[in-house]
């Protein structure tokens, strides 16, 4: 398949969506819609500090006279109360609200300001003013009263424990501690009241409504004077009681500055008094308010602020938060600065002091406990909840929510009628999960820094731009992802995986001879010795135009009697085909599928390649359609992440895990706090492969890194297998391949072009990139940092196995008889020597083979790497077709 530069560009620079992407392990294809990040702007730029999340109903009666347009509405949860506060700590003309006495926050008290003249004019002024606000406010109940009333007992309102709180997830590493991604609109993490300590209580009581603790949850005066205001077009009223503002926050159409929405706010408030205790309330109202920094709820702005859970604050440090609440984030209209004390430490620090003096004076703390210093603030960071999503393990959340489907947690893409599961994407953005995964970060950092190009430590550093790598690293004994390189952005291409471009499943990479690991599996297992001998020269199949052969090289060392742990070693192609010629390649692809193969891609001459869910396929040992006797040695598309499964299983003796990021998936219960398992991993491993066909490939295969120059360090033993893939009829590759295990760790390693201007991969310099080149540096700097700290363990010698005679090779006739021996010593005769070839040389192109489309000549590697088969590419035009070795 390919897609226009255009279109790749496109993708990679969205901020918003998620490209679809399938990455469901075990089937080849999927329709559903795949997660996105939904990223918002910071919390700290929206205007007033405000976001909205969650919706409820709050019912259909309409407070008519109140101006409430109809059906009071839906539910707004998150939103904080936050008004233009230019008069400083205490907030604008509020002199008398339930935030105590002195809008400054005492600061006219301890100047002794009144005692001037102009002090007492404008005194006076104010009291005339509150006259006439009280009288206003008298009528507003004389008139108002009776619909207020009736509004109260008619109105079906929802109650906190019904609204449903936004909470992100956190994706974290397999230590448990560490955030790997981050998903959701608000960052907030529920937490009881009995986790809250009460003077954090009481601090938000002092800075918001000295008063809660008394009234009936409405003030009265505050709704007489925006009243007054809406009236005279006077300033944006704050001072409500905490119930008010939480009223506010939680219902969505009470987000105007009017009388009209402080009658509908009082309903509410009045209500949910009635309803709820204060100790209840005050609980979801510290669940919800915004405390600028991203952070929505108390315990994330003690996290974000203190670096500390809520439980562990003291009274200095709630005082900051409480402090904060009333403006969080500087006003952008009019250059206002908020509380938070990175914006203005002196004005965090008066209105610091206003919320002491009032959880002093309404003595909920002692003088004795008043704190005298400020405390030490953490610099500011933003707790908005979507991050690590444009990072590399951010492609890590796409498995994640598959799995969460596949456990039926919710629903991948659209949600069948009747389901009352949420669609994954959703949930993964409001529903509070903790979810444990896999990946180990030591090794995933290893991975970074050996695949990802713009990291000094990488083999692709300094090279061609469009060199692109993808890399997997599995453990074999239970299937876990440990590491996982598919790109440098979550939202982008995976390149190790599976993706859905233009409606078309795509994303495998022809393996070349790195798939060879499974054509000696499949022989071992039908009874071949690696012993057995097989004709190695060129040659031209029946019904075929092009012909078969090993790099161009027009003879081999071993010549008609190569045996097949030579032939892999070396990575002759010939013997390969001979081999899927005796067994069928049927077998070939069972044994793939059997090892963790869960779709091939075809690569027909004509037409798009398409791809084929093994799982869903019978392969008989003779089946030709849809793959011919060159999947032999690698003609068909492969994913990064099934090469890695499949070397996984023979690492594990043939015992096949099903690879997996999630370990455990929690959810928080929203009005608790608590959080509840509902998920996690379920191990079953299945022996797929017997362990002694496994062993008997590992018995070949760990001759090879060494002979590439690939050894690990310390003398630890590996198996290991490169390939390389030619593009059309150039000397050049589109890709290239070095995969290989140990006992404890399995990894595969691509190297290809992101470009599909540019498909051909070179080397600074115009080098030819090729198995053990660039992806065999990169695979052993991996496997050299990952393993370190682990045990060095064997891995098997050949047992011998099979029958010797199979094969086609054709043994070389005796040596002539010895004319005239010299003492008994026949001398040595005239003989050409026979050619020396490097190790793991090419495979030659096939034109016009049933399964792939025409493909230029071949040609030694060099020692190199392994490769070979012709075909199309999943990601590149169809012209990036050739065998390699």
């Amino acid at each position: 398949a390919s897609w226009s530069a255009a279109t790749h560009r496109a993708r990679r620079s969205r901020s918003t969506p998620w490209p679809q992407r399938s990455t469901r392990v075990s089937r080849s294809s999927r329709t559903g819609t795949p997660c996105r990040s939904h990223p918002t702007a910071s919390a700290d730029a929206r205007p007033a500090g405000r976001a909205s999340a969650g919706r409820a109903s709050v019912g259909a009666a309409s407070v008519s006279g109140a101006g409430a347009n109809g059906a009071a509405g839906r539910a707004r949860v998150g939103r904080a109360a936050v008004p233009v506060s230019p008069a400083g700590p205490g907030g604008p003309d509020d002199p008398d609200g339930p935030g105590g006495s002195g809008g400054s926050g005492g600061r006219r008290g301890r100047r002794g300001g009144e005692s001037d003249p102009a002090a007492l004019k404008r005194a006076k002024k104010r009291k005339r003013m509150n006259l006439v606000i009280a009288a206003f406010a008298v009528l507003i109940m004389l008139t108002g009263g009776g619909v207020v009333g009736v509004t109260y007992y008619s109105t079906n309102v929802v109650l906190p424990d019904e609204i449903p709180l936004p909470v992100g997830t956190t994706i974290l590493a397999s230590n448990n501690r560490d955030v790997i991604v981050k998903l959701g609109e608000e960052a907030r993490s529920i937490v009881p009241l009995d986790k809250i300590p009460k003077f954090v209580q009481h601090a938000v009581a002092a800075a918001e409504d000295r008063k809660f603790y008394k009234h009936k949850g409405v003030d009265y005066l505050g709704i007489a004077r925006a009243a007054w205001n809406n009236f005279t077009g006077g300033t944006k009223q704050g001072a409500s009681t905490i119930t008010q503002q939480y009223a506010r926050n939680a219902y969505e159409n009470l987000n105007d500055d009017s009388y009209q929405r402080k009658v509908k706010e009082a309903i509410l408030a009045s209500k949910l008094n009635d309803e709820f205790s204060k100790d209840e309330i005050m609980q979801h109202y510290l669940n919800t308010i915004y405390f600028g920094r991203g952070a929505y709820g108390i315990e994330m702005a003690a996290q974000t602020y203190f670096g500390l859970p809520a439980e562990k604050l003291n009274v200095a440090q709630a005082a900051v938060l409480a402090g904060v609440i009333k403006q969080p984030v500087n006003d952008p209209q009019t250059g206002v600065k908020g509380f938070d004390p990175a914006d203005n430490l002196e004005l965090a620090k008066d209105r610091w002091t206003y919320v002491i003096n009032g959880m002093v004076e309404e003595k909920w703390i002692s003088p004795a406990e008043r704190p005298t210093e400020y405390p030490k603030v953490k610099e500011r960071k933003d707790a908005s909840a979507s991050s690590g999503v444009k990072t590399p393990k951010g492609n890590v959340v796409n498995y994640v929510r598959a799995e969460m489907a596949e456990m039926k947690l919710c629903h991948d893409g659209p949600i069948p009628a009747g389901s009352t599961k949420p669609n994954c994407q959703a949930a993964l953005v409001t529903d509070g999960y903790r979810i444990k995964t896999s990946i180990n970060l030591k090794m995933q950092d290893a991975a970074e820094k050996a695949a990802q190009q713009e990291k000094s430590s990488s083999p692709l550093n300094g090279q061609p731009k469009n060199l692109q790598a993808a890399l997997v690293s599995i453990e074999p004994a239970s299937g876990q992802v440990l590491a996982y390189y598919g790109g440098n952005d979550g939202t982008g291409i995976d390149y190790a995986g599976k993706n859905i471009l233009g409606g078309e499943l795509v994303g495998g990479h022809p393996p070349g001879s790195s798939f060879k690991v499974y054509t000696l599996a499949a022989a071992i297992d039908a009874g071949i010795s690696i012993e057995s001998h097989w004709d190695s020269l060129p040659f031209t199949p029946d019904g075929i135009k092009g012909q078969i052969g090993n790099a161009g090289a027009k003879s081999t060392d071993c010549k008609k009697w190569c045996t097949l742990e030579h032939s892999t070693v070396k990575s002759y192609n010939v013997p390969f085909y001979h081999v899927s010629e005796e067994i069928g390649p049927g077998r070939i692809v069972n044994m793939a599928k059997q090892a963790g193969i869960s779709t091939m891609w075809t690569t027909p001459a004509k037409g798009p390649s398409e791809p084929v869910d093994l799982a869903k396929k019978k392969f008989e040992n003779d089946t030709k359609e849809p793959f011919f006797h060159v999947v032999a040695f690698g003609q068909y598309p492969i994913t990064v992440l099934d090469h890695a499964t499949g070397l996984a299983t023979l690492a594990n003796r043939g015992k096949y895990n099903k690879p997996h990021f999630i370990i455990t998936i929690e959810q928080q219960d929203k009005q608790t706090g608590a959080w509840k398992k509902i998920g996690g991993e379920q191990l079953k491993p299945s022996q797929r492969i017997k362990p002694e066909v496994a062993d008997e490939v590992t018995s070949v295969l760990k001759k090879i890194p060494g002979a590439n120059s690939r050894s690990l360090e310390s003398g630890r033993s590996a198996a290991g297998k490169t390939g390389t893939w030619q593009y059309g009829l150039t000397d050049d590759n589109a890709h290239a391949w070095m995969v290989g295990y140990t006992p404890q760790l399995a990894t595969a390693v691509w190297v290809g072009s992101d470009d599909p201007r540019k498909p051909r991969i070179r080397k600074t310099g115009g080098g030819t990139v090729s198995g053990s080149g660039l992806p065999g540096e990169i695979w052993q700097q991996y496997m050299n940092d990952a393993l370190k700290g682990y045990d060095k363990k064997p891995l098997p010698d050949s047992k011998g196995i099979g029958d010797p005679k199979r094969g086609d090779g054709v043994p070389p006739p005796p040596p002539p008889a010895c004319p005239a021996p010299v003492n008994g010593v026949c001398p040595p005769q005239n003989q050409n020597p026979p050619p020396t070839f490097p190790t793991n040389p090419d495979g030659p192109t096939i034109p016009d083979l049933p399964g792939g489309p025409d493909d230029g000549p071949g040609r030694p590697d060099d020692g190199r790497g392994g490769g070979g088969g012709g075909g199309g590419v999943a990601m590149l035009p169809a012209t990036t077709t050739g065998q390699r070795d």
